[in-house]
């Protein structure tokens, strides 16, 4: 196959060449036999499998199966590599989650397909509106989750996409865990916080997309901005008329030409409720972005506003030469405004160090085990692909 012209077989193949991963390594202990290669077909699919036992929101353990699944649908010198996340959880008391991630990038990248279904069970903590408040501060409230999510997003020029969407969030069942403290007056906010209430909203969403990685699972050098537009209305099913705009960039930048990896890599957002009318748990929060991988070393749901502000800086660099291991440094910022001023009073640091572990080279894809730390809290997290 070497001694080929790749112009005569048309492949356009990843450059793995003297890179090592866990296949590997697994290969040469249980001696594997290589499947024969055909020159008709080449590999289109790589999986990458993960089972771990994790904390969930509201304590206790889970054990947490992480799949993720990278593909093309077209030549790869034109089609960027698809993917789909699928982390199901459970534990013995009730609590289990359903999260399905996907991004499908059609031949010649001329439509992006993104999609974002979850069915949850599981209490998640709540610190009210604002940054005021101390860690001791919270409740836990008790609902169910379910999330649709479908963005249709076409090229209009190389990188550049726009596209229309539907997006509905539907809580079941919303009440604190503590009947002397119930929800509406914790957060003393009107909208989706009746004790027993369910909360759904429902509507479009307009998108704007400039993306230039190739591979999402880990970022080569490029730049990734989206806009999204959402609008809830009563005439889609929505509780409430309300909007919001959720503004994020990405950029990536390469600090050696060839070589181990020597890269950084920087993301914000800005995220707004317009007006009002929004639901409690539909507010801006960390931890909750479209992705959530937002606020490693703070707990999900800790700041929650009318608008939150997000900054993260990571340097990524490998440990051996063949890419088996590497490490990762990061530091970030956010903030939440204040219920009644809606300034951005209060900043909230955190940052940390983890490691990589080459998991499958050829989707590029990493076991990553990250050590975060705030004022007053810190996590490990173990997750496939890299937070951003």
């Amino acid at each position: 196959m070497a001694q080929t012209p790749t112009d005569t077989l048309n492949i356009v193949d990843v450059d793995t060449t003297g890179k090592k991963d866990l296949l590997d390594i697994a290969n040469s202990l249980f001696k594997f036999k290589p499947r024969k290669y055909h020159r008709e077909s080449r590999k289109q699919l790589y999986f990458s499998v993960l089972p771990l036992s994790t904390s969930v929101p509201g304590g206790s353990k889970a054990l947490v199966t992480s799949t993720t699944a990278g593909y093309y649908l077209g030549d790869r010198k034109t089609t960027y590599l698809s993917s789909i996340t699928f982390a199901p959880y459970f534990n013995l008391k009730g609590r289990y989650g359903l999260p399905i991630h996907s991004s499908t990038w059609l031949k010649n990248n001329t439509f992006n397909i993104q999609g974002d279904v979850r069915f949850l069970v599981y209490p998640q903590y709540t610190w009210g509106l604002g940054g005021k408040r101390t860690e001791e501060d919270r409740i836990l409230l008790d609902y169910d989750y379910i999330r649709f999510y479908q963005t249709v997003l076409k090229r209009i020029t190389p990188s550049f996409y726009a596209g229309i969407g539907y997006n509905m969030d539907y809580y079941i069942g919303i009440k604190s865990n503590d009947p002397a403290m119930p929800l509406n007056n914790f957060t003393v906010y009107p909208y989706g916080v009746a004790t027993g209430s369910n909360s759904f909203s429902s509507g479009l969403t307009f998108n704007v997309l400039y993306d230039s990685r190739q591979n999402s699972f880990n970022p080569i050098p490029g730049s990734f901005i989206n806009v999204i537009y959402r609008v809830n209305t009563e005439i889609v099913g929505s509780d409430n008329n309300s909007q919001s705009i959720y503004l994020d960039a990405r950029k990536y930048i390469a600090l050696n030409n060839g070589g181990p990896k020597s890269q950084l890599a920087f993301w914000t957002y800005y995220w707004r409720a317009l007006g009002s009318g929004t639901p409690y748990l539909n507010l801006p929060s960390i931890g909750n972005d479209p992705y959530q991988r937002s606020g490693r070393g703070i707990e999900q749901n800790r700041y929650r506003g009318q608008k939150l502000f997000y900054f993260e800086a990571e340097y990524r660099g490998d440990i051996t030469h063949n890419g088996l291991l590497g490490f990762v440094v990061f530091a970030n910022i956010n903030s939440a405004s204040q219920p009644t001023t809606h300034d951005f009073a209060y900043w909230n640091p955190a940052g940390g160090t983890g490691l990589r572990l080459k998991f499958n080279k050829k989707s590029d894809t990493n076991i990553c085990v990250d050590y975060g730390m705030s004022k007053g809290y810190s996590n490990i997290t173990v997750a496939l692909g890299e937070a951003f």
